[in-house]
């Protein structure tokens, strides 16, 4: 970015390349969590075993995981203004060729293709933040992206619902097409135009680029099957050796090449690096939220997918009331208070979601939500800021991709956390209940919600069969219930933890580029 550049505001027409950059990007996320709502619904559209329907959605992420930190090499070799539109169309294509699959391996092989253009559309826009325009506009911008990139997952089960019970399942996708034309069309015309440099084709190293794949994949299928099968499984332990062992193989090979496929040698920069561990922490607290949310309100309160997304529309309005306030606070505050507020109330309406019974629903819901999504632009905007602010133009490419990488792996580590928590806990609890139950525990019986008058007239001891059997679902839900408080708390520590690196990141502005820029 130059000077001149930097003290000029950006043209309309920029704002307008931008804007479509965004849209594509929500759509690209919105993606994932209305296609998530209406699985059972493809699965019977296409015929396809039921052990095989999460495939749908992990084809994506796996191909989306790995297109994240490629996005730098992608915007060196085509260009931000090319490599956006190429991403766009591809997208809108495949959504097109997901909604006509007539089977499951046709549906998967355009699910690859959506996920890998998808994957490159998130850190294409965080780095379009820090290219296109001067500091003072930043936060306006990158408040622009945030707010959308949070929103996505919130409102996704509601429109994911609402169009699975109003529209066929087909339109899951086809919702994709208008978005991704009209965004190819506004950025083609309105973002900066730039040279392709074919000339880092030459450069690429396919063995590191082949590494990299086979690291992200086996780790996202190894978080992916650990929950139900063990994280002592052979399958499991094999997938996470080969992960370890070709990421300490690209490493290796990366740190030493000079055209490296993903500058790695961004992490020796302090600030970078701890945005990274704060993005790492957001993901597992978002995607941990936005997942264990719907968990309850299925399994345990029994409602469909619109009345799901309906609940969990608090945090998206709650963000964007927050979003104009964060803007103002971000020019003003230091990226290091402010984050440190935004992840200590993040964790609190985390902690709070720990509290819940059998029995919690919408009005319950309100106030965790309501905090959550208060703290998730302070969570998301100064930690931004920490980990690009301070770097080159040439760096911010590279370093948006691993940025936003760590976010996403945060989300699939958090998630296998989750899964372990409700798959090896409910069932333990469970038994804790009914031994409680027997011993005459009038507070468990409240929790579990049998009615007091029955419990107080039934003698401690044995339950019999037939008693048993009746209140065996009432004690499942219960079970299920405290796995997942548990699993709650367990994302509310972690975000705490979280909180330790702050204080070594150094005051934003300290560095030279910093200095220019300002």
């Amino acid at each position: 970015m130059s000077d001149e550049f930097a003290q000029k505001p950006p043209a309309f027409g920029i704002w307008a390349g931008f804007i479509a950059m965004c849209v594509g990007m929500f759509m690209a996320i919105l993606d994932v969590q209305v296609v998530a709502t209406s699985l059972p619904t493809i699965q019977g559209a296409l015929d396809i075993p039921p052990d095989q329907m999460s495939w749908i959605q992990t084809a994506y992420l796996i191909a989306e995981i790995v297109a994240i930190p490629l996005t730098g090499f992608l915007t060196r070799l085509l260009g931000m203004r090319r490599l956006f539109v190429i991403a766009i169309s591809i997208f809108t294509l495949a959504s097109v060729g997901c909604a006509i699959s007539s089977g499951f391996a046709e549906l998967i092989c355009w699910r690859v293709l959506q996920g890998f253009s998808g994957g490159t559309l998130i850190p294409a826009v965080f780095s379009a933040v820090f290219i296109l325009f001067p500091v003072r506009q930043q936060g306006v911008a990158t408040t622009l992206a945030g707010v959308l990139a949070v929103l996505a997952p919130t409102v996704g089960p509601i429109v994911g619902g609402w169009i699975t019970e109003t529209y066929s399942w087909h339109w899951l996708f086809l919702i994709n097409v208008i978005p991704g034309i009209a965004s190819a069309i506004f950025a083609w015309s309105q973002l900066p135009r730039a040279a392709m440099q074919l000339s880092e084709g030459r450069k690429l190293d396919f063995l590191s680029l082949g590494m990299m794949t086979i690291a992200l994949a086996a780790l996202e299928i190894a978080l992916k099957e650990a929950p139900e099968r063990g994280w002592n499984s052979g399958l499991v332990l094999g997938l996470l050796v080969l992960s370890i062992a070709s990421a300490a193989g690209f490493a290796g090979k990366t740190l030493r090449a000079d055209s490296p496929v993903v500058d790695l040698t961004n992490f020796a920069d302090r600030n970078f690096t701890i945005g990274c561990i704060l993005s790492f922490t957001l993901g597992i607290g978002l995607f941990g939220s936005v997942y264990l949310m719907p968990v309850f309100l299925a399994f345990v309160r029994e409602h469909n997918a619109l009345e799901i997304g309906t609940v969990m529309l608090v945090t998206g309005l709650a963000q964007l009331l927050t979003a104009p306030i964060a803007v103002a606070l971000e020019q003003r505050v230091n990226a290091r208070l402010l984050s440190a507020a935004g992840f200590a109330f993040f964790a609190v309406g985390l902690g709070l979601s720990a509290l819940q019974t059998p029995e919690t629903d919408y009005a319950e819901m309100v106030w965790p939500q309501v905090i959550r999504g208060l703290a998730i632009m302070f969570c998301l905007l100064p930690p931004t800021r920490l980990a690009l602010g301070s770097l080159t133009e040439a760096r911010v490419p590279d370093a948006s991709g691993l940025f936003n990488l760590m976010r996403n792996l945060g989300g699939a580590i958090g998630i296998a956390l989750i899964d372990t928590v409700i798959y090896s806990r409910s069932p333990v609890l469970g038994r804790t209940i009914v031994d409680k139950l027997s011993a005459g525990n009038v507070e468990t019986a409240k929790f579990v919600g049998i009615p007091l008058g029955m419990f107080a007239a039934r003698p401690p001891g044995p339950i019999d069969a037939d008693t048993m059997a009746m209140l065996q679902p009432l004690v499942e839900k219960a079970a299920l219930t405290q796995a997942i408080n548990e699993a709650w708390a367990m994302i509310a520590i972690l975000t705490i933890a979280a909180l330790v690196c702050i204080p070594f990141a150094r005051k934003q502005g300290t560095s030279n580029n910093a200095a220019r820029l300002h």
